[in-house]
């Protein structure tokens, strides 16, 4: 049992360890990953339509071989993204992580926010106001749905909208007309509410992924704390049976053989009366320890009260149960409690094996087997039946 034990004491001491603050920033920024993803997928098809429709309405005031140019470059960055996103929905959840995506969809993005602002400004003729203004609206549409299908990344957001609105902007505002300065006043004017909105927007939005984690360790705090035993750590004895009888169903839906076994520690009403009772809660969170780190996660073990435990091993054959006991018996043996000495405990054994027991009955034939291992001598295992 000894290296099972190290290895499970180890991963429990690395998941208490984590720091409840970088655990939770952690969620929220791979919630924000996956809110991104989830509203940004549309886009990939509006932004290379925007472009479609814009040169279908211009045709005629347009370049065509730009245009031809713009399309190609525009769908070559769209199937880029699209291949993000393929591979982001195959890929399992536990690969879905900001490491592995953020850089890769900030680069795809910009990419081809920079190929649509770029684009935009070299089909814009220069001496053509309505094609000029059509232009300008389009761009304007743009960074507007870039502010909802990115808002759980304020500058994502912004750094798309700029490299789609500046080119063309910029462009104007250097012009000898007062209406083509004047528009792009306007989309600067514009610009700046957009701005505001999107920092309360993606504010917004980390609250409420904060708040939803924050309730969520709120909640599992207090779930665990009505379910464990404070002294050991271990199950109560609710939810030690809680657990039980969804584990025997379970046993008795797919046929498989499950083992109980009793726990009670040897005198341990002297050592409360000889050392105190602070001594005998050292001995039981030594036995706690010994149980949670000693059986598989998908045992199910707990304190049922005083000095007694009780663990459920399914798909475990009577041998296997048996000779597992008989090293549990044997690392109690070898624990020191401060002043106590010669800590022992005796085990009783029972299986479902080759008998349909109900939960309570296996319970039961385990408890009759353990007063035989006090009978006998205590420190032992005995086996119903």
């Amino acid at each position: 049992m000894a290296p099972l034990s190290a290895a499970r004491q180890a991963t429990r001491m690395n998941s208490l360890g984590q720091d409840p603050d970088r655990v939770i920033e952690e969620q929220v920024r791979t919630d924000r990953l996956h809110q991104l993803f989830r509203q940004s997928f549309p886009a990939i098809f509006g932004s290379y339509l925007g472009a479609v429709m814009l040169c279908w309405l211009c045709w005629d005031r347009f370049d065509h071989s730009t245009i031809l140019i713009w399309l190609v470059l525009l769908a070559g960055s769209s199937l880029l993204r699209l291949q993000l996103f393929v591979e982001w929905f195959r890929c399992p959840d536990t690969e879905r992580t900001p490491a592995r995506w953020e850089r890769r969809y900030w680069l795809t993005l910009m990419l081809s926010a920079g190929i649509w602002g770029s684009g935009a400004l070299a089909v814009m003729p220069v001496d053509d106001r309505v094609s000029q203004v059509l232009v300008m609206l389009f761009a304007v549409g743009m960074s507007v749905s870039a502010v909802s299908c990115y808002s759980a990344y304020r500058y994502m957001s912004l750094g798309s909208m700029y490299l789609v609105l500046l080119p063309c902007t910029l462009w104007l505002l250097f012009q000898p007309s007062p209406m083509q300065v004047g528009v792009a006043l306007a989309v600067l004017v514009f610009s700046s509410f957009v701005v505001g909105a999107t920092r309360k927007l993606s504010d917004a939005l980390e609250k409420a992924f904060r708040l939803t984690r924050q309730m969520e360790r709120a909640h599992a705090i207090s779930t665990r704390a009505a379910q464990t035993d404070e002294l050991t750590g271990l199950m109560n004895r609710r939810a030690f049976f809680e657990r039980a009888q969804l584990l025997h169903a379970q046993c008795r839906r797919e046929q498989q053989p499950l083992c109980a076994l009793m726990l009670d520690m040897d005198h341990f009403k002297s050592i409360n009366d000889t050392y105190g009772h602070q001594t005998g809660d050292q001995v039981l969170r030594q036995i706690g320890s010994v149980i949670s780190a000693g059986f598989r996660q998908v045992d199910v073990y707990g304190r049922l009260g005083g000095e007694e435990f009780a663990i459920l091993l399914p798909n475990t054959s009577l041998e296997t149960a048996r000779s597992l006991a008989a090293q549990l018996v044997q690392t109690i043996s070898d624990l020191k409690a401060g002043p106590v000495q010669g800590l022992s405990a005796s085990l009783g054994l029972a299986s479902t094996h080759g008998q349909a027991l109900d939960l309570y009955v296996l319970m039961d034939s385990a408890d009759q087997a353990l007063y035989q291992a006090k009978a006998r001598g205590r420190n032992q295992v005995a086996v119903a039946g």
